[in-house]
Parts: structure tokens; C-alpha cells; sequence
């Protein structure tokens, strides 16, 4: 059950909301319906409205006269029976190679979690991630759901240059590197596919509240799935999410 949220202003033009401090698919849920009502019946006040694992911030067109008549109107907004338009959520299936050219620290994370390297990717494929919100780069997936097996200390010192690609693990977390950038993550596979693409109608196939499932694939067909997207002949698998 999802307890009483508060809110802080957040600047002179935003305001931050809080739930409980969990990754939670119930608080996603309600910060997600919380966002529809706010998109319906506040609009025209608000430049964006952005989502974290445990908040919503909403950012003002203009600065606010009244903060607390602001958060009061919010807190009527919130409890309004308003429901949201039934959105359409997909699980999304990636594949990834975890041959150890790509998972750089796969043997690391296998010995120290003491399980065979086989167990590793049966634990990181067996799941079904939430997606919770998209930040960090455009296209990272922040998720929820990572087997508690494979909670990983992050790296003391984080590499400069991290792959594009790079499927890697971190805290109680798993995510996919869209860019080659910095990162602190445990690396233990990698996927061909792309996550960002400003050509796109939806640069970002993944919305907040659809699934992620890795697939284990072979360095063979990786370099296919590679070659395919190339040629931007290759569709990333989907199925509908049933609630």
C-alpha cells in the first residue's frame, strides 16, 4: 500500500514529490497515475514532468506565487478519481552475448558471488525487469527487479570507457549502456542492439512501466543481429505486458 507522500519545493519553479524510498512496481504505478492527472488537468502549467524510482518532479512554466495553494491543488489533483487512459505496456526482449570479450567482469562477479559463471546469466536472464523511468543518458533504462543473487558492489574506481552496449550490474541494479561513456557497473555482457535512436519516431523504444527480459545469444548471432541492425533490417522482440 502506498503511504502518504510529501512534497519540498524544488527551486523557484518546481516542485519535488516523494514516495517511500523502495523500488516498488505499486509506487510506479501510482507516481505514473499521479503524472496522468497532472498531464490532464494541470496543463498548460508545467514544462516537463519528470519520474524517478521514488518521485515526480514537475517543473513550472512560470515561477509560483503561492507554493502551499500549489501543493494543495496537487493534493486534490492526487486524490481525484480521474483514472488513466489505458496505456499499452510491452516486455521487451534484449539479446545480449555474455561470451567474456563483452563481460569483462563476468568471471570477477561469478567468483566472488561464488557461482558458476552458467548461473550468473541464468539468474540475469531468468527475470523481468521493470522499466522505472529513462535518465543518466538518453536511452538508459533504470530498472527494477534484479535477482538479489547477483546484488553487486559497484566498482571502486569506474572506468573512463564503457562500451556502447555494455549490459552490466551495480548496486541492486542492471542496466544497459546506450553510449560509450563513463560508468561504475560490473560489465557482464553486451548487446547489439541500439537503445537511442534519434532517427526514430520514439528514439527510445521503452516507456516507464513496460518489461525488459535478456536473452542469451551467441557471439555468432550477435554479429548477425549487429549486421541486421546495419541495415536497419532487424525489429527488437515484443509481446504485449497482460496487468
Amino acid at each position: 500500500m502506498v503511504k502518504e507522500i510529501t512534497y519540498k519545493p524544488f527551486g523557484a519553479k518546481a516542485i519535488l514529490i516523494e514516495w517511500d524510498s523502495i523500488i516498488n512496481d505499486e509506487i510506479l504505478a501510482d507516481i505514473l497515475s499521479f503524472k496522468h492527472k497532472i498531464e490532464t488537468l494541470r496543463e498548460g502549467f508545467y514544462t516537463d514532468l519528470i519520474v524517478g524510482y521514488n518521485s515526480l518532479t514537475i517543473k513550472y512554466s512560470n515561477q509560483f506565487d503561492a507554493y502551499l495553494n500549489e501543493v494543495e491543488a496537487l493534493r486534490v489533483i492526487y486524490k481525484s478519481n480521474l483514472k488513466a487512459q489505458k496505456k499499452i505496456n510491452y516486455i521487451w526482449e534484449i539479446p545480449v552475448c555474455y561470451e567474456l570479450e563483452f563481460g569483462i567482469d563476468l568471471e570477477a562477479v561469478s567468483q566472488k558471488l561464488n557461482v558458476s559463471i552458467d548461473e550468473v546469466i541464468k539468474l540475469h536472464t531468468n527475470n523481468f525487469y521493470t522499466v522505472f523511468f529513462i535518465g543518466f543518458l538518453p536511452g538508459f533504462l533504470y530498472l527494477g527487479g534484479l535477482n538479489e543473487h547477483l546484488y553487486f558492489e559497484r566498482k571502486p574506481n569506474p572506468r573512463l570507457n564503457v562500451a556502447k552496449g555494455s549490459v552490466a550490474i551495480g548496486g541492486k541494479q542492471t542496466g544497459v549502456y546506450p553510449f560509450e561513456s563513463p560508468g561504475g557497473w560490473n560489465i557482464i555482457g553486451k548487446t547489439p542492439i541500439n537503445l537511442f535512436n534519434i532517427k526514430k519516431d520514439n528514439p527510445c523504444f521503452a516507456k516507464a512501466g513496460d518489461k525488459i527480459q535478456f536473452k542469451s545469444i551467441s557471439l555468432n548471432l550477435f554479429c548477425q543481429i549487429e549486421k541486421e541492425i546495419a541495415q536497419d533490417q532487424y525489429q527488437i522482440s515484443k509481446t504485449v505486458l497482460d496487468d
